[in-house]
Formats: structure tokens, sequence, C-alpha cells
């Protein structure tokens, strides 16, 4: 018996973590410019990011796809860019669950 319970508490949190992704080092960029920096998103700036916030946030994926954020990301990243020194070269890693082409984002983190 003493074995079960940990196996049963085990598969009973797997389904918690099982849509779970995490993207290291990625380019984290505002919405507005995403297309307009899609070739080269470590030239795009903080102060810009900041000042297009409005239209929320998102990463470029390894395949090139650009990925929004969901509300709570978008409050998540926002304040991120506003406490970084960092001018440019805006890479971060998020962890959230993706769905199509918007992460619903549990943490965001400045590398």
């Amino acid at each position: 018996m003493k074995k079960f319970v940990p196996v049963l508490l085990l598969l009973l949190a797997a389904p918690a973590f099982a849509g779970e992704e995490t993207w290291k080092a990625v380019p984290l960029i505002d919405t507005m410019c995403s297309a307009k920096v899609k070739d080269a998103p470590d030239s795009h700036t903080t102060s810009c990011a900041i000042a297009c916030a409005r239209g929320g946030f998102g990463i470029v994926a390894s395949d090139g796809t650009y990925l929004k954020f969901d509300e709570a990301g978008n409050k998540k990243a926002l304040a991120i860019l506003k406490s970084t020194k960092k001018t440019d070269h805006i890479r971060a890693t998020i962890i959230g669950e993706r769905e199509g082409d918007i992460i619903k984002v549990k943490s965001v983190s400045l590398d």
C-alpha cells in the first residue's frame, strides 16, 4: 500500500504538467513590430517594445513562427522589460502552454 500512494499521486499530478513547454533564449518582441524585425530580432530595442506594448508581446520560435502571449503573459513581459537595463538583444525564457499560436504564459525571465 505504501508504494501505491506515491504512484497514484504521480499519476494524478502528470496532467497538470502535460502541456507545459519551455522556450529558452528566444527573442521577445512586441506584436506590432513582429513582422518588421522578424529577420533581425536582436536589433529590436527595449524602448520600442515598451512603446508598442499595447499590441501585446510574443516570441519568435525556433521555426520562425511568431507566438503571441495571453493577457497575463503580456503583463509579465511588460513588467520585465520595464525593469531591465538591456537596450536591445532581448532574449527570454518562457514557460507556458501553447494553444495554437497563443502561449498561456506561466513565467517570463530575461536571459
